[in-house]
């Protein structure tokens, strides 16, 4: 029995094998017919335009509206200081007095001086009166001789009336007389113009009474403004100078500036009278607002930021300078700027573009980016080229997308 299956089973083999040998052979496909690649499918979104707006987080600082540090005008020592750290004044209040000693000495030199002036001056008015005088009878002695001479002379035409020698003493004594005048009248000018000049001399000496007064003025010191004394460096005895330390620093804090340092690309933003808000790490959770009023116009060569000064309301005395706020600045454009996705933007060495698509072809634009802003939930970002609103643009930038590629596109859901 055994034997009978083993022969079935090598007859069934041997059968397969003529089998297999008269099968027909597979026919092989011409390497001609390999199938071509297909045209590639990109998804593409458009190229919006919105209006800029966005608020920008800029470090400021807080300064008093006014800032005057208060030093001695003349060298002197402190008599007495009515203020200290902390004091609040009104503008014209007394806050420190000086002593110098020197100047008192100058002061009364100098009305020492007018005083002999006026002296000389009172000395040289009685002498020019005296010399009046004199001239005035002087002139009242030379008429009398004057008339005296013409009746001799009148009476010298009758011979034998009057003797010749009578006539000529007559004349002589007017002559004599008017010489006399006349030299009291020069006098009498050179007493004047002495007089003249002692008058200048007293203006002058007075003019250096007042100068030693207004001196002694300047160690007065007054306050220039309503303010705060944020620093005192001297006390009664101290000797104060014209250099080094302040005396004392007053400012004014009612008002505060608010200067803060707006970069290049948003100075845009800039609009006089508008009002922003502000943070203070002193007051966690709170609000402060302060409005536009000054700007500088000019960047700064170092760090491209424009410096603008916001003015601060501090009536109750709440801000101080020196504090550092966190301004919410708005971020503006003259006009509305394009936006894409970050995704659309390829980024290599040499530049930054997107692929636009045109007639199922693609092209590579360049571009630069601006500020990521989102809208309606979704984060767009700002760029600048050679675009317009509505171009198809490839939604994930890459250089493996070649320019000049055919594409096939493939809009985002809802069509856009």
């Amino acid at each position: 029995m055994r034997k009978l299956v083993i022969g079935v089973s090598l007859a069934l083999a041997a059968s397969s094998f003529a089998a297999c040998g008269n099968a027909p052979k597979p026919q092989t496909q011409p390497a001609s017919s390999a199938a071509t690649p297909s045209t590639p499918t990109v998804n593409v979104v458009t190229v919006e335009s919105h209006e800029l707006n966005r608020q920008l987080r800029l470090p400021g600082e807080l300064q008093p509206f006014q800032d005057v540090a208060i030093y001695a005008k003349v060298p002197g020592f402190v008599e007495t200081i009515g203020v200290d750290r902390g004091s609040a004044v009104r503008k014209g209040q007394l806050l420190v007095r000086l002593h110098a000693p020197e100047l008192d000495t100058q002061r009364r030199e100098a009305e020492a001086r007018v005083s002999g002036v006026q002296s000389q001056k009172v000395e040289a008015a009685a002498r020019i009166s005296t010399i009046r005088a004199q001239r005035i009878e002087a002139e009242a002695k030379l008429a009398s001789d004057e008339g005296t001479y013409k009746r001799l002379k009148a009476a010298s035409n009758t011979p034998g009336v009057v003797a010749g020698n009578d006539v000529e003493i007559a004349e002589r004594a007017v002559e004599s007389g008017r010489a006399r005048v006349q030299a009291m009248q020069e006098t009498e000018k050179a007493a004047q113009a002495q007089v003249k000049t002692l008058d200048e001399s007293e203006r002058a000496m007075r003019e250096g009474v007042r100068g030693a007064q207004n001196i002694e003025a300047y160690l007065r010191l007054t306050a220039p403004f309503d303010g705060v004394i944020t620093e005192r460096n001297v006390h009664p005895g101290s000797l104060a100078m014209t250099s080094g330390l302040p005396m004392v620093r007053l400012q004014q804090v009612s008002r505060l500036r608010l200067v803060v340092a707006v970069p290049e690309a948003e100075v845009a933003g800039i609009a006089t009278g508008a009002k922003l808000n502000f943070t203070l790490p002193a007051f966690p959770g709170e609000t402060f607002t302060g409005t536009i009023q000054r700007a500088s116009r000019a960047l700064d060569a170092k760090t491209r930021t424009m410096p603008v000064e916001l003015d601060v309301e501090n009536s109750r005395g709440r801000l101080s300078p020196g504090m550092f706020p966190e301004v919410q600045w708005p971020a503006k454009r003259l006009r509305p700027s394009l936006f894409v996705p970050p995704t659309a933007i390829a980024t290599t060495t040499e530049r930054s573009f997107v692929i636009r698509i045109r007639d199922n072809g693609t092209e590579w634009v360049d571009v630069k980016r601006g500020a990521s802003m989102n809208i309606k939930g979704v984060d767009l970002v700002e760029i600048f080229g050679d675009l317009s609103p509505g171009d198809v643009i490839a939604a994930r930038g890459t250089d493996e997308l070649r320019a000049g590629t055919k594409v096939t596109i493939k809009q985002p859901p809802g069509g856009k």
